[in-house]
């Protein structure tokens, strides 16, 4: 049961890093490599913790 459970957040997880990357272009951010990669691989603690990043995280994940 515990191998389900980490195997269904880190689909959650890769998930959530998969659309912010593709949808990052319809966010606030500045458009570079760096911050593409960071944010994206940082999104869940960014979301919980940034109303901006949450805002913007919205953002992308629409369309």
């Amino acid at each position: 049961m515990g191998n389900l459970i980490i195997f269904a957040l880190l689909v959650v997880y890769g998930g959530g890093v998969w659309k912010f990357w593709n949808g990052f272009g319809r966010t606030n951010f500045n458009p570079t490599l760096t911050n593409r990669i960071g944010l994206s691989l940082l999104w869940p603690a960014l979301f919980i913790t940034n109303q901006s990043y949450r805002r913007n995280f919205r953002k992308a994940l629409k369309g």
